[in-house]
């Protein structure tokens, strides 16, 4: 193993050495070495322990002043860095009772195609409905943010003079028009919230809405009704199954209002994709696992 220096960091270099290492995530915490994130395990890449006055100093060093403040506030944020010409990464920084840490989650470059995900072919389905709601499912870690790029971008080649609107937090790949016009908004910094977000975006005339993550009621009503106006809106919730995600967006609302939420869901619903990563039997990496569920008359 490596040792870091001592009395020093610098972030980027150690954000590359788990670029290298082709993990997933690096993990930085107070009182543990530098750890990365590789075949879904967590494991030391040095033997030396974070600083926490040090790491802290190194980790508020990157942040804006915005997301310096919310950390003062909540103790935590979420946020994005960048190496130029090497990766961007979705950074959360935290409180515990060793002190400072953060996790940074290396991000592609540019979106990937669903072959390269080895996703099935049958989601390019997804982007030919004009109109509805699809939804990403599975646990955290488990790619939907890396499938939902790959869809957008599916749209982006083949569906030429759409407006796709994403509604992120942070936004993670970054997406260049190859025909359409993309509008990427990450929340809390280009709007307040996903419902703000969402009620704007039924008066900015979008095809296809992105939904980072649905999480309130609020914001699972809009979309429900974004659908129904003649959206496509794409969508990722922490849900395992489709039957799960289904009654998780029915028991977001008062029980007098579930029977119109399953009315509306009926009515709009077009597909769930549920994933998640599995350990393949040696333990050197992880495969996909999944539940395709595409709507028909009698599902409705």
């Amino acid at each position: 193993m490596q040792s870091a220096i001592a009395t020093g960091l610098n972030l980027d270099e150690l954000l590359q050495r788990g670029v290298d290492l082709k993990a997933s995530d690096v993990h930085l915490h107070s009182g543990y070495p530098l750890m990365v994130r590789m075949a879904g395990n967590v494991v030391p890449i040095d033997d030396v322990p974070l600083n926490n006055d040090i790491l802290r100093e190194t980790l508020l060093a990157i942040l804006s002043e915005r997301d310096k403040q919310e950390f003062a506030k909540k103790k935590d944020v979420d946020f994005t860095h960048e190496i130029p010409e090497v990766a961007r990464f979705r950074g959360s920084l935290f409180m515990s009772h060793l002190g400072i840490n953060a996790s940074f989650r290396i991000l592609p470059p540019t979106p990937a195609s669903l072959e390269a995900l080895k996703l099935p072919a049958s989601l390019s389905r997804f982007t030919e409905y004009h109109h509805g709601i699809v939804l990403i499912t599975g646990p955290a870690g488990c790619g939907k943010s890396t499938t939902l790029s790959a869809l957008v971008n599916l749209v982006n080649e083949n569906h030429k003079g759409s407006h796709i609107l994403t509604l992120e937090e942070p936004i993670e790949t970054l997406h260049t028009n190859k025909g359409c016009v993309v509008n990427q908004r990450q929340v809390f910094l280009h709007t307040s919230s996903y419902e703000r977000a969402m009620r704007a975006a039924l008066r900015e005339d979008p095809d296809v809405i992105i939904i980072g993550e649905m999480r309130d009621a609020e914001t699972i009503a809009l979309a429900l009704t974004a659908a129904e106006t003649g959206h496509l809106v794409m969508a990722s919730m922490h849900t395992t199954d489709s039957i799960k995600s289904i009654s998780r967006i029915v028991d977001a609302f008062h029980p007098d209002k579930q029977s119109q939420i399953r009315t509306m869901l009926a009515e709009s619903l077009q597909a769930v994709f549920s994933q998640v990563l599995l350990p393949t039997v040696d333990g050197t990496s992880r495969v996909l696992a999944y539940e395709l569920l595409f709507v028909t008359p009698a599902i409705s």
